[in-house]
């Protein structure tokens, strides 16, 4: 399909740069074909089933972001893929100043070495510390890896630390956040509890690919990143029942759908996984175990945006697009909400 058929005209005042407080009051947009209803976070149980289950991105962000000089040069890094215990593809505002060799100091104990360049501001970084030390420096020196519509000065922001992390986030390795569960609190979790609505956590480590945009015409040659995931046994086996008991499915964010349908097979069953996935979603795709899906708003032209208009259809999430910016709802990471309905 043309990428130029997802895209849409987004005012830049709705893109939001903080989150609400608390962030259970952001608004929720109901679709349902073309049907909408404009509701808020806190209506969300009543708009599922008791008998609904819940799917979350148990993930945790890591503070990926590094800042450092080479010589005067300010290098703004965000680290994108580990290769080994000390070396990392990152991604680098201005990466063409940057030569192999190269050597960039973040603070008197961590520097890094370029040893390869990757096209598209991808770099390949050797650091002067590996494994735990690695780690643990970097929790005490990096900032949070806010997509880049996320305007912050040099050096972050002290809040983002948490207000860029799930409440419920449990393994290290994401590079990026699972958004759509910021909006979750334990207010939230209580009243779901109340009316029987089940949750289950699989994990995805989000990856920097999440910031790259597609640049090619047509959504065929777009080339996805992988991204490491995990589905325990325990996991499968409780989804696989509830699913063959009548339950709905319904993955909070993009990422815990793209790792469901990764772990499906053709009849509709749900396997253990413990695997890189790269799947890329469009118009078109049949879907193996899901029945919604819970998410934000996305980008124009983005592989999100064509899941979700896989799961809803082009023209029904055009025309829900096309209110949410009439009625401002505000968009991207710390904006607010859609429960989508699949399309029958």
């Amino acid at each position: 399909m043309k990428t130029a058929l997802f895209n849409f005209d987004l005012p830049e005042r709705l893109i939001a740069a903080q989150p609400v407080e608390p962030r259970d009051v952001a608004r929720l947009l109901y679709i349902n074909g073309m049907k909408l209803q404009d509701k808020g976070m806190l209506d969300l149980p009543d708009l599922l089933l008791p008998t609904d289950v819940l799917v979350f991105n148990d993930t945790k962000v890591i503070p990926a972001r590094l800042y450092g000089y080479r010589g005067n040069a300010k290098i703004e890094m965000t680290l994108f893929k580990q290769r080994n215990l000390s070396t990392w593809e990152t991604l680098i505002k201005n990466a063409r100043r940057l030569h192999i060799g190269d050597v960039v100091e973040f603070t008197d104990h961590l520097t890094g070495i370029v040893s390869e360049k990757m096209g598209n501001g991808a770099v390949v970084m050797q650091f002067s510390l590996s494994g735990a030390d690695f780690f643990a420096y970097l929790h005490r020196v990096g900032t949070m890896p806010l997509p880049p519509y996320i305007k912050r000065l040099w050096g972050g922001k002290i809040s983002d630390k948490a207000d860029y992390q799930t409440i419920y986030a449990q393994h290290e390795g994401a590079v990026a956040a699972p958004t759509a569960g910021l909006h979750f609190t334990e207010r939230l979790f209580n009243a779901l509890d109340k009316k029987g609505i089940k949750r289950e956590f699989v994990t995805l480590h989000v990856g920097g690919g999440t910031f790259l945009p597609v640049k090619v015409e047509d959504t065929e040659q777009h080339h996805m990143h992988a991204e490491y995931g995990v589905i325990t046994p325990e996991v499968a086996e409780r989804l696989n029942q509830y699913k063959k008991a009548g339950h709905r499915i319904i993955p909070v964010g993009t990422t815990s759908l793209r790792l469901l349908e990764s772990a499906a097979d053709e009849k509709g069953i749900l396997h253990p996984f413990a695997a890189e996935t790269a799947i890329f979603i469009t118009p078109g795709y049949r879907f193996k175990f899901i029945d919604a899906l819970f998410t934000n708003f996305h980008t124009p032209e983005s592989t999100l945006f064509m899941l979700v208009s896989a799961l809803a259809g082009l023209d029904e999430m055009q025309h829900a697009y096309k209110h949410a910016i009439e009625k401002e709802y505000r968009f991207f990471s710390y904006g607010d909400a859609c429960l989508i309905e699949k399309k029958i």
